[in-house]
């Protein structure tokens, strides 16, 4: 038996609690959800939705294994509505014809990449796009942007729910315009941070395999995300998702340590190659501590970028 200013106190504390449960249960229906469910040359595939639908950017790891990693994390795959590749390497279309085929999601891949990766999807779930195309799933709006890599027609997503952005920017060979031009307006990105210059330079890798890795089609070294992320974030970048580390090249703990340095209220996360990340929310407020830095894009290095293209 309890005394009434007990039982006052009790009841005081229970309905506070409730506003706070209700206000978090709030706040996360108007966030986007996102997860790196694996990321790496082993296999990528990333996660992006609200409260009742959500898009896969590549399928790189097995379908069981996607189903298993989203379960540990509370996530439904009835939720997913469709799966979006960025082009035709393995680790990034591994699980994608199990997928599709099962949970009957519909798979938007470009015409030259589809021809490229030999995948197979039922004609009625297939969807081709183009770049600068805008594909509307629910209350998602996927855009697709061409970037720089060694595949046949590359490109890069920015999912929005018209509120929050979030950008998937991996297997970049260097920040191009259209890369630049997602990065300022994100409110979290999956960002590639594939290899340390040093480490790659003193590595057993064949010369030829250095030089595809550093090109300007290859991946984005640590060196070059840090000044993207240095000089082009906007103030309401909440999390930094690093993505496809080197296993050979890279350490996760250099990774997050260098830009932890630099972070000014953004979250540093290393997306694993091994297993799921957190689940994260993304409500698109304005970080504290975090300035708008954007350097004035240098169009005569793009240029001499683009000209390096034509040497491979």
């Amino acid at each position: 038996m309890h005394s009434p200013i007990y039982e006052t106190f009790h009841g005081w504390f229970k309905k506070i609690k409730d506003i706070i449960n209700k206000r978090l249960n709030f706040d996360r229906r108007m966030a986007l959800h996102i997860t790196s469910l694996n990321s790496g040359s082993n296999g990528n595939c990333y996660y992006i939705g609200n409260s009742s639908e959500a898009v896969l950017i590549d399928a790189g790891i097995s379908c069981r294994e996607t189903e298993k990693r989203m379960k540990r994390l509370g996530l439904a795959m009835s939720v997913v509505k469709a799966i979006f590749v960025t082009h035709e390497h393995s680790d990034h279309i591994t699980g994608i014809s199990v997928l599709s085929k099962k949970h009957s999601l519909p798979v938007y891949i470009t015409d030259a990449t589809m021809r490229a990766s030999r995948i197979s999807v039922l004609p009625s779930l297939l969807h081709t796009f183009a770049a600068g195309a805008t594909i509307s799933i629910g209350n998602l709006q996927v855009t697709a942007f061409k970037k720089y890599h060694d595949a046949s027609d590359p490109h890069s997503f920015m999912v929005s729910d018209g509120q929050v952005n979030i950008g998937i920017i991996t297997d970049i060979g260097h920040a191009c315009k259209e890369v630049v031009n997602c990065f300022t307006q994100c409110h979290a990105v999956f960002l590639e941070s594939n290899y340390c210059d040093d480490m790659l330079a003193n590595s057993d890798y064949p010369w030829h395999l250095k030089r595809r890795i550093s090109s300007d089609h290859g991946h984005l070294s640590n060196a070059a995300a840090l000044e993207l992320f240095r000089n082009y974030r906007s103030k309401q970048l909440s999390h930094l998702i690093l993505s496809h580390l080197s296993k050979n090249n890279n350490k996760p703990e250099l990774v997050h340590e260098l830009f932890s340095a630099h972070a000014d209220g953004t979250k540093i996360v290393v997306a694993s190659r091994y297993e799921e990340s957190e689940l994260f929310f993304v409500d698109g407020k304005e970080v504290a501590g975090n300035e708008m830095v954007q350097v004035k894009w240098n169009a005569k290095k793009q240029a001499k970028n683009n000209s390096q293209l034509t040497l491979f």
